[in-house]
């Protein structure tokens, strides 16, 4: 299953994904040891980064791209066009799915997730030669089929 649906420049989608390695240089994880870095691009090109913030009481974690998203929206932006997450493993990770659904929240489920391996830099020097950089595209609906949004609560009651 990959989509190949971008609607961003090659150049915006190079610099949503090295923001998202730039901001897993912030995350704080003592606990799992598990940095993850996410960014947002707005519908005015702005990026909005985020990392994961854990805490002693597990509950209080919050993911990466979570951590972005309510930066955002607490700044007045609630329009985004795509997503890149990276996390220290070399396989391109997903969001988790309590992210997924609050990204389903604001943004379209057409819009572009890059998921990009840890060790992207190094990919992206021999995708050259190869053409592949390890970068996964989904969209949020193929990672969040059949989902509950927010057009869903006006839906008429019987």
């Amino acid at each position: 299953m990959t989509s190949k649906t971008t609607s961003i420049s090659a150049a915006d989608r190079e610099r949503l994904i090295e923001a998202a390695i730039q901001a897993k240089q912030f995350a704080y994880s003592p606990y799992s040891k598990f940095r993850v870095g996410a960014a947002f691009l707005t519908t005015t090109g702005e990026i909005v980064k985020g990392a994961n913030i854990e805490n002693a009481s597990y509950g209080g974690t919050i993911c990466a791209e979570r951590t972005a998203i309510v930066k955002a929206v607490s700044e007045g932006i609630k329009s985004f066009v795509a997503l890149a997450v990276v996390t220290d493993v070399k396989a391109a990770l997903s969001p988790c799915g309590l992210c997924r659904q609050v990204i389903r929240e604001f943004c379209s489920l057409k819009m572009p997730i890059f998921l990009a391996p840890a060790d992207y830099f190094e990919r992206k020097a021999n995708a050259k030669e190869d053409g592949d950089d390890g970068v996964k595209e989904r969209t949020l609906e193929e990672l969040l089929p059949d989902s509950f949004g927010p057009e869903d609560l006006e839906l008429p009651r019987s």
